[in-house]
Protein backbone atom coordinates (compact mmCIF):
# COMPACT_ATOMS: atom_id res chain seq x y z
CA UNK A 1 0.00 0.00 0.00
CA UNK A 2 1.28 3.05 -1.09
CA UNK A 3 1.37 5.33 2.17
CA UNK A 4 2.41 8.97 0.95
CA UNK A 5 1.27 11.21 -1.93
CA UNK A 6 4.12 11.68 -3.27
CA UNK A 7 4.72 7.71 -3.77
CA UNK A 8 1.76 7.86 -5.88
CA UNK A 9 2.23 7.85 -9.56
CA UNK A 10 -0.19 9.00 -12.51
CA UNK A 11 -0.79 6.05 -14.83
CA UNK A 12 1.74 7.36 -17.55
CA UNK A 13 4.50 6.18 -14.77
CA UNK A 14 3.07 3.28 -13.57
CA UNK A 15 3.01 1.87 -17.30
CA UNK A 16 6.16 2.76 -17.60
CA UNK A 17 7.60 1.37 -14.46
CA UNK A 18 5.72 -2.04 -15.08
CA UNK A 19 7.38 -2.19 -18.64
CA UNK A 20 10.93 -1.81 -16.99
CA UNK A 21 10.27 -4.45 -14.13
CA UNK A 22 9.19 -6.95 -17.61
CA UNK A 23 11.95 -6.12 -18.68
CA UNK A 24 14.03 -7.13 -15.70
CA UNK A 25 12.79 -10.68 -15.98
CA UNK A 26 15.73 -13.21 -15.95
CA UNK A 27 15.96 -14.76 -19.35
CA UNK A 28 18.22 -17.23 -17.43
CA UNK A 29 15.61 -18.00 -15.15
CA UNK A 30 13.21 -18.94 -18.37
CA UNK A 31 14.87 -20.72 -20.16
CA UNK A 32 16.22 -23.39 -16.93
CA UNK A 33 12.70 -23.24 -16.19
CA UNK A 34 12.04 -24.17 -19.85
CA UNK A 35 14.70 -26.94 -19.49
CA UNK A 36 13.14 -27.93 -16.43
CA UNK A 37 9.16 -28.56 -17.62
CA UNK A 38 10.80 -30.42 -20.80
CA UNK A 39 12.35 -32.68 -18.40
CA UNK A 40 9.27 -33.44 -16.38
CA UNK A 41 7.22 -33.80 -19.87
CA UNK A 42 9.63 -36.18 -21.17
CA UNK A 43 9.33 -38.65 -17.50
CA UNK A 44 5.32 -38.51 -18.37
CA UNK A 45 5.49 -39.73 -21.88
CA UNK A 46 4.89 -43.22 -23.26
CA UNK A 47 8.16 -45.06 -23.91
CA UNK A 48 8.10 -45.95 -27.43
CA UNK A 49 11.28 -46.30 -29.10
CA UNK A 50 10.62 -43.18 -31.20
CA UNK A 51 9.98 -41.00 -28.11
CA UNK A 52 13.04 -42.28 -26.17
CA UNK A 53 14.99 -41.54 -29.23
CA UNK A 54 13.24 -38.08 -29.77
CA UNK A 55 12.89 -36.98 -26.07
CA UNK A 56 16.79 -37.70 -26.00
CA UNK A 57 17.06 -35.24 -28.84
CA UNK A 58 14.54 -32.73 -27.17
CA UNK A 59 16.42 -33.01 -24.01
CA UNK A 60 19.77 -32.23 -25.53
CA UNK A 61 17.75 -29.32 -27.23
CA UNK A 62 15.95 -27.61 -24.60
CA UNK A 63 19.14 -27.57 -21.99
CA UNK A 64 20.97 -26.20 -24.71
CA UNK A 65 18.85 -23.16 -25.54
CA UNK A 66 19.89 -21.96 -21.47
CA UNK A 67 23.45 -23.45 -21.78
CA UNK A 68 24.17 -20.76 -24.68
CA UNK A 69 22.29 -18.04 -23.47
CA UNK A 70 24.16 -18.11 -20.11
CA UNK A 71 27.92 -18.32 -22.63
CA UNK A 72 26.23 -15.22 -24.46
CA UNK A 73 25.99 -13.32 -21.41
CA UNK A 74 29.64 -13.72 -20.51
CA UNK A 75 30.78 -13.21 -24.37
CA UNK A 76 34.18 -11.40 -25.02
CA UNK A 77 32.19 -9.52 -27.62
CA UNK A 78 29.42 -8.08 -29.26
CA UNK A 79 29.88 -10.82 -32.47
CA UNK A 80 30.27 -13.96 -30.35
CA UNK A 81 27.23 -12.78 -28.12
CA UNK A 82 25.40 -12.54 -31.47
CA UNK A 83 26.17 -16.11 -32.42
CA UNK A 84 25.67 -17.44 -29.32
CA UNK A 85 22.02 -15.58 -29.40
CA UNK A 86 21.56 -17.74 -32.73
CA UNK A 87 22.27 -20.81 -31.33
CA UNK A 88 20.37 -20.41 -28.31
CA UNK A 89 17.49 -19.50 -31.34
CA UNK A 90 18.28 -22.53 -33.46
CA UNK A 91 18.04 -24.33 -29.60
CA UNK A 92 14.51 -23.21 -29.13
CA UNK A 93 13.60 -23.98 -32.97
CA UNK A 94 14.68 -27.93 -32.74
CA UNK A 95 13.07 -28.20 -29.34
CA UNK A 96 10.15 -26.81 -30.86
CA UNK A 97 10.45 -29.78 -33.66
CA UNK A 98 11.13 -32.68 -30.97
CA UNK A 99 8.37 -31.48 -29.62
CA UNK A 100 5.85 -32.02 -32.41
CA UNK A 101 7.49 -35.16 -32.73
CA UNK A 102 6.65 -36.35 -29.76
CA UNK A 103 3.48 -39.23 -29.41
CA UNK A 104 1.42 -38.29 -26.48
CA UNK A 105 -0.94 -41.27 -27.02
CA UNK A 106 -3.83 -38.92 -27.17
CA UNK A 107 -3.20 -38.45 -23.75
CA UNK A 108 -4.91 -34.80 -23.30
CA UNK A 109 -3.01 -33.78 -20.41
CA UNK A 110 0.26 -34.69 -22.18
CA UNK A 111 -1.14 -32.87 -25.09
CA UNK A 112 -1.68 -29.72 -23.54
CA UNK A 113 1.64 -29.63 -21.99
CA UNK A 114 2.92 -30.54 -25.21
CA UNK A 115 1.45 -27.62 -26.74
CA UNK A 116 2.67 -25.18 -23.83
CA UNK A 117 5.99 -26.22 -24.44
CA UNK A 118 5.96 -25.66 -27.83
CA UNK A 119 4.58 -22.51 -27.59
CA UNK A 120 7.20 -21.46 -24.75
CA UNK A 121 10.10 -22.85 -27.42
CA UNK A 122 8.01 -20.12 -30.06
CA UNK A 123 8.01 -17.17 -27.46
CA UNK A 124 11.49 -18.39 -26.92
CA UNK A 125 12.96 -18.21 -30.82
CA UNK A 126 11.03 -14.61 -30.80
CA UNK A 127 12.56 -13.01 -28.16
CA UNK A 128 16.31 -14.18 -29.39
CA UNK A 129 15.14 -13.02 -32.60
CA UNK A 130 14.50 -9.86 -31.47
CA UNK A 131 17.96 -9.85 -29.08
CA UNK A 132 19.49 -10.81 -32.45
CA UNK A 133 17.98 -7.65 -34.13
CA UNK A 134 19.12 -5.32 -31.66
CA UNK A 135 22.53 -6.24 -31.17
CA UNK A 136 23.08 -5.96 -34.68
Amino acid sequence: MISTKSEIRNPKQMENHNIQNSKQYDLEDRTLAFAREVRSFIKEIPRTIANIEDAKQLSRASGSVGANYIEANESLSKKDFVMRVKISRKESKESRFWLSLIDTANNSKLQDKCHGLIQEAKELMMIFSAIMRNSQ
